[in-house]
């Protein structure tokens, strides 16, 4: 392996062919270097969904109502319904397979205008109301104060929380909210708590920043909702599915509307599958990957291969000396395959180290890029990368691809016989 005369050769055969060398060997470079750049743009993909939701309750479900479209038990085709309180609590009575039942109110914006204030600032924002159970669902990073509680559901207090943009518009910068009085709706609510959203890949109502969120009992009273409940999020305990879950609470709340079993007058969001289909399709974006850089390698190889392949056929005469005077066929092949190695595994650790660097580059440019937007908005691409376990498959590939890229060359020299190679013009 460590002959003195064996590299000598190996270099003097590259150094006199050095255009045909380097052509061959771009192809293991560009094969390296492809999978690399792609499989870190695959991690920094990865990275930039899954930081967007990364506590949002994936054993959740969204259930709202719609238009009926069928005639049932005395009602009318294209009925509009809500739920209902009742609906809520029979659900947590009959389901017990459900962790978290959060009802909710859906807010709304002002068409014509500002519809909240304070003082000379003033601006227009989702006003919801919401339950504190909402927030072990699709939490929230408080900067300020608290989150809603049940006493001020019980209450049916006159409080508020504000997410981190509607702060920047109504308040100064450090100024501390809590215990501060701001209209929305044309009511005034104390300021409880401000929050920052840590899930911004996932927007309900809007952007989550520009929401205002009040007790649920509390907009159900001063705006008359009565006991009307827009929508809900729930969430199963361990070991049941959402899917299975969510049917059995559509079918009981059907029942108690008075729907028709398989009227569509209800839809539905299951995070569960969403998270599961992401996950496919991150695993088919990695085979692919793996595909067309393995396929990039083999061009490589073949190339590698081929080169060997003149080699062989330049050096017969001196393959045939060396037979003759005794030299092992292991020699041999051990020699050419020595060479194959060594040239496929310059080319790709130069493709191997340039992939990387790309990968720096573009990682501090979108660190960068991200650094200027708002905190809530979604990012498409974080931190890529390349993780070691990609780095030590490249090194073995590496090595693979010489082997089988000398092979065939290596048994074509051991098959001539010495005097047939002597002969050799």
């Amino acid at each position: 392996m460590f002959d003195k005369d064996r590299w000598q050769e190996i270099f003097i055969a590259i150094k006199q062919n050095k255009l045909r060398s380097a052509l061959t060997a771009f192809g293991v470079f560009w094969g390296i270097l492809m999978l690399v750049v792609m499989s870190g743009s695959s991690n920094g993909l990865v990275n930039g969904i899954t930081h967007g939701m990364r506590s949002f309750a994936t054993n959740s479900a969204f259930i709202w109502t719609d238009v009926t479209n069928k005639p049932y038990k005395g009602f009318q085709q294209g009925r509009r319904w809500n739920f209902t309180n009742e609906d809520v609590e029979m659900i947590k009575e009959q389901i017990p397979e459900i962790d978290v039942v959060a009802p909710r109110l859906r807010g709304w914006r002002s068409s014509s205008g500002h519809n909240v204030h304070r003082g000379t600032n003033s601006g227009t924002f989702n006003i919801n109301g919401d339950y504190p159970e909402y927030n072990r669902i699709d939490p929230s990073e408080m900067i300020y104060g608290r989150f809603i509680n049940q006493i001020d559901i019980n209450n049916r207090r006159k409080v508020c929380i504000i997410g981190e943009r509607v702060y920047e518009v109504l308040f100064d910068e450090g100024e501390n909210p809590i215990g501060e009085y701001i209209k929305a709706g044309g009511l005034y609510y104390q300021v409880i708590g401000v929050f920052k959203p840590t899930n911004p890949n996932i927007q309900m109502d809007g952007n989550k920043s520009e929401n205002i969120y009040i007790p649920f009992s509390t907009m159900q009273r001063v705006y008359n909702y009565g006991n009307t409940v827009h929508y809900m999020g729930i969430t199963v305990k361990d070991g049941y599915d959402v899917g299975d879950v969510t049917e059995r609470v559509m079918s009981l709340i059907k029942r108690n509307n008075f729907i028709a079993p398989d009227d569509d007058a209800m839809g539905h969001v299951n995070v569960q599958e969403l998270v599961r289909s992401m996950n496919y399709m991150f695993i088919g974006i990695s085979v692919l990957i793996w595909i067309v850089g393995i396929g990039t390698l083999i061009a490589g190889a073949v190339g590698i291969s081929n080169i060997m392949l003149v080699v062989v056929r330049e050096r017969t005469k001196e393959i045939g000396i060396q037979r003759a005077i005794g030299a092992r066929p292991r020699t041999i092949v051990s020699q050419i395959l020595t060479e194959s190695v060594f040239l496929t595994t310059i080319a790709g650790f130069l493709g191997l180290a340039f992939g990387t660097l790309v990968i720096h580059f573009a990682d501090l440019f979108i660190t960068h890029i991200n650094s200027q937007r708002p905190p809530d908005e979604f990012i498409f691409i974080r931190d890529p990368q390349v993780g070691l376990g990609i780095a030590l498959a490249a090194l073995v590939m590496l090595v693979v691809t010489g082997l089988i890229a000398g092979f065939i060359p290596a048994r074509k020299a051991v098959r001539v016989k010495p005097i047939d190679a002597i002969r050799h013009e």
